[in-house]
């Protein structure tokens, strides 16, 4: 990601209002680094209307919190990131963290989503897996005590993410984050009731699988995000991720759904609306 304050001029408006469903505005840590009133500013010239703040760690699920509570226009999702379960487990700080998750899940109607939770096979190896799917089976089980939509992150994981959730049923309400599968995942994913959730990742060259995917998802399933400020869409990769750049995303989608810009941002605000529990802001 670049840090040297180049940030990408601000695309066309979107005909209609989207949802930033997956955002981290306190990871912003570039030269030209975003205050959250710019960072919604920004959005809103370009109909990005409302985010889903998310945070990953403790600190971030607080930071997450607290900004729901300030901003209107953004709710909360709070969990501890898969990466995060081996390093709390192995200094006997797992049950804690998760206990002060849901706390956080329970004392704030501004958090609609227990999550970033999930498995993540790409950074953690075999000596950790255990802690990931402890922390993910808790997490589940939060989000449906609580009546809240389950965030998953999923990298190198799709068989096991599927198969714990099957074992222990998913919550009402389940987002795929950054969906990264192919179109036989997305059906499966589909078939489960699940939401699929397309980052900048769709503009990638190298991601035809992503495609794939996204044009065998029905249009009553589809959401987007950023994940900012990473997975900057094609063609200011390399430059820090923001959520007045899902038009940019929006526009690839539409492109592969040979779907009609105006009908597609309705469509995701729709069901944005009905993934986290109802609107806000």
């Amino acid at each position: 990601m670049s840090r040297d304050g180049d940030r990408p001029p601000l695309p066309e408006a979107l005909p209609g209002p989207v949802v930033d469903n997956h955002c981290h505005l306190d990871m912003d840590d570039s030269a030209e680094q975003l205050s959250v009133l710019d960072a919604l500013a920004r959005a809103r010239e370009v109909n990005v209307t409302r985010i889903v703040q998310i945070g990953c760690d403790l600190p971030g699920a607080r930071w997450a919190v607290a900004a729901a509570e300030a901003h209107d226009v953004i709710i909360a999702g709070v969990a501890l990131h898969p990466n995060e379960a081996p390093r709390l487990a192995a200094d006997g700080e797992l049950d804690a963290a998760l206990a002060e998750i849901e706390s956080l899940v329970a004392s704030s109607p501004r958090v609609r989503a227990v999550g970033e939770t999930g498995l993540d096979y790409f950074r953690t190896g075999e000596d950790g897996l255990a802690a990931q799917h402890e922390s993910f089976r808790a997490h589940i089980a939060m989000a449906k005590k609580h009546d809240k939509t389950l965030v998953i992150h999923d990298r190198d994981a799709h068989a096991d993410v599927l198969a714990v959730l099957d074992e222990v049923g998913a919550p009402e309400r389940t987002v795929m984050h950054c969906f990264s599968g192919h179109a036989d995942f997305a059906r499966a994913c589909v078939e489960r009731g699940f939401w699929l959730s397309y980052a900048g990742t769709v503009t990638f060259k190298n991601a035809q699988p992503v495609r794939d995917a996204l044009a065998v998802t029905p249009m009553d399933r589809i959401l987007v995000e950023t994940d900012a400020p990473f997975l900057t869409p094609t063609p200011h990769r390399g430059k820090p991720n923001a959520s007045y750049l899902v038009p940019t995303t929006v526009r690839a989608m539409a492109q592969v759904l040979d779907a009609d810009l105006a009908d597609l941002c309705a469509a995701i605000d729709a069901n944005t609306d009905a993934a986290f529990g109802g609107t806000w802001g």
